[in-house]
């Protein structure tokens, strides 16, 4: 994964989820973060269809932004879903490291309105 490490990687929560961590100062992570062992990511690439398997029926999600050379040694890249390889972040999340919240609306139609980047 060297040579191909994106610069942001992302994190879908919800609007609750987000005000507790920025409180705490950290995101600690979401309760299948908690049952795994460590934050579940996902590159551009991967968000949509992440949003789409997990996500289904839930409303005020939010997209973090998070820049990878804020978050230190604890970042691994381990494979998952279909053979890809997925950021996994073994600690709790600085907030420092968000550099964006992104909005993810719902359709009319039950589904998400994303950013025209993914």
């Amino acid at each position: 994964m060297e040579a191909n490490v994106p610069t942001l990687i992302y994190k879908v929560t919800n609007r609750s989820e987000w005000k507790a961590a920025k409180d705490a100062g950290v995101f600690a992570g979401a309760p299948v973060d908690f049952e795994d062992g460590y934050i579940h990511f996902s590159t551009e690439e991967q968000v949509r269809e992440t949003v789409e398997k997990h996500f289904q029926g839930q409303t005020e999600l939010l997209l973090l932004c998070v820049e990878i050379s804020r978050l230190g040694h604890e970042i691994k890249w381990e494979e998952s879903r279909g053979g890809q390889l997925f950021p996994h972040l073994y600690s709790q999340l600085p907030i420092k490291a968000v550099v964006e919240v992104i909005d993810l609306p719902n359709g009319t139609d039950g589904s998400f309105i994303f950013p025209r980047q993914f």
